[in-house]
């Protein structure tokens, strides 16, 4: 990060986020640039892995496909993306990510707005296997 005003973020200057499976990286956050509006951050999943079924009940999520296919499970209906694709996930909807294809994945997602607290910003409907 830059001590600008405007900051540049990258994945390596955030740790990264494994609690619900992949690797979670938010960028532009509260936290990391003073966002107040939403936050946006980098997945990445390798073969096989996926990001537990989850909803958010305050924001939308977009998600972005840069490389690689997943499915993302809209209420256990799955919608197949590739690279170059992206789908919205409404608020209250419940979803989980896959990486169904033979080489990692990596997607950017957007959510907005912020939930009023952290803490209220996901409700988890699965653990890790």
């Amino acid at each position: 990060m830059t001590g600008q005003l405007h900051r540049t973020v990258s994945p390596r200057d955030v740790p990264p986020n494994r609690a619900r499976g992949g690797e979670l990286r938010v960028l532009l956050s509260p936290t990391t640039v003073g966002a107040t509006g939403g936050f946006l951050g980098v997945l990445l999943l390798e073969p096989g892995e996926q990001v537990n079924e989850h909803y958010h009940p305050y924001s939308e999520e977009f998600l972005y496909v840069v490389e690689g296919e997943i499915e993302v499970d809209l209420d256990d209906v799955p919608h197949a993306l590739r690279a170059d694709q992206a789908i919205m996930v409404p608020i209250g909807v419940r979803h989980r990510v896959r990486n169904t294809g033979s080489t990692r994945a990596r997607a950017v997602f957007q959510l907005c707005p912020l939930a009023p607290r952290p803490e209220l910003g996901h409700v988890d409907t699965e653990r890790s296997p």
